[in-house]
């Protein structure tokens, strides 16, 4: 079978590897789709810190996609042969033999594998928002409008929010973020930024914010931005510290609250209040797509067959304005494995 590796800094390659049939309490997944999580993912091919990836040696990822259950093995209760599933922490690949905790049968009939494929991806924002244990009528604000910010703003209005505010320097970015609803969007390199955010808060500030820019830049804008008891969701993950914060004035004065939104920092077996597993959370996403809760007609941006992928790691390597939403088709390779 065919999976998608990266061989060294910058560069992926489609390799050749074996096909591994389940075990015991273990699902094949043949993959329709899979989605990439840009950020995440060009940090780890370019070996950025704050990831497990080593400079010389190859790396998989791939952690959210679609697929249909093509074997199962014995005590395999929740799905079987033939579902429509997630597949969650594989990798781009063209089968994925998980455990059965990581798949979850997708019952929407109407919903298409090619949007269900980021159902894990907007579960990241989902967690993110829950954090800020923002409340209907309450002001948000997103910092940073890649695929996490545009699921962000799309959860913050189902949610109630008002207004929702978007946060990001590329034009673009800022229209995508009024076509999936935000009330306003502005430029964070303005020098009336701070006074814009003011002004559509009625002078208070945001209630909820999200930096999933992971910059410490973003995180410093965002406490200027908080109105007082304010709380901010930490999403994005920091790779280079470009900014000093006093902690003093920002941050202990106001009483602003800053929690991390690392998807690692859920309860495990139940979910709780602001706080939900990583499973009900996915679950939660594949409904609001499949019910036009979150529009994921606006935020798919490209459909690329993993033969592309060379060259589509390229363009992220380069991290010239690389689009929102894109997935790999693996229906599109002529290879296809005979499991009978």
């Amino acid at each position: 079978m065919k999976r998608i590796v990266f061989t060294e800094i910058g560069k992926a390659e489609l390799w050749d590897v074996d096909l591994l049939l389940p075990k015991a309490g273990e699902v094949l997944v043949e993959m329709a789709y899979t989605a990439i999580s840009a950020g995440t993912e060009r940090a780890v091919l370019m070996r950025m810190p704050n990831t497990q990836a080593k400079a010389n040696e190859p790396a998989v990822l791939g952690y959210s996609g679609s697929g249909i259950v093509k074997a199962i093995g014995e005590g395999v209760r929740s799905v079987k042969v033939g579902d429509r599933v997630l597949c969650i922490w594989g990798t781009h690949s063209q089968f994925n033999t998980v455990p059965e905790r990581k798949v979850i049968k997708i019952e929407a009939d109407g919903l298409k594998l090619e949007h269900a494929a980021f159902a894990l991806i907007a579960a990241f924002s989902a967690a993110g928002i829950r954090k800020t244990r923002l409340e209907f009528g309450e002001s948000a604000l997103v910092f940073g409008m890649g695929i996490l910010g545009a699921f962000a703003v799309q959860i913050c209005r189902a949610a109630g929010a008002f207004p929702v505010i978007a946060a990001d320097p590329l034009p673009q970015r800022r229209r995508l973020a009024l076509d999936l609803g935000a009330d306003c969007a502005f430029d964070p390199k303005d020098g009336s930024f701070y006074e814009a955010v003011k002004s559509a808060t009625d002078g208070r500030g945001a209630n909820a914010i999200v930096e999933v820019t992971g910059k410490a830049e973003a995180l410093n804008q965002a406490l200027h931005c908080a109105a007082p008891l304010g709380r901010i969701s930490l999403l994005g993950c920091t790779r280079v510290s470009d900014a000093a914060i006093d902690y003093y004035q920002q941050i202990h004065k106001p009483g602003v609250t800053i929690v991390g939104a690392h998807t690692n920092a859920r309860p495990k077996l139940e979910s709780q209040p602001h706080n939900w597993t990583e499973r009900d959370d996915c679950l939660a996403m594949l409904n609001f797509m499949a019910h036009g809760r979150v529009e994921m007609s606006k935020i798919l941006s490209e459909v690329c067959s993993p033969q592309d992928a060379p060259a589509v790691y390229r363009r992220l390597a380069e991290n010239k304005d690389f689009p929102v939403g894109v997935v790999f088709d693996w229906t599109r390779l002529k290879e296809r494995r005979d499991l009978t």
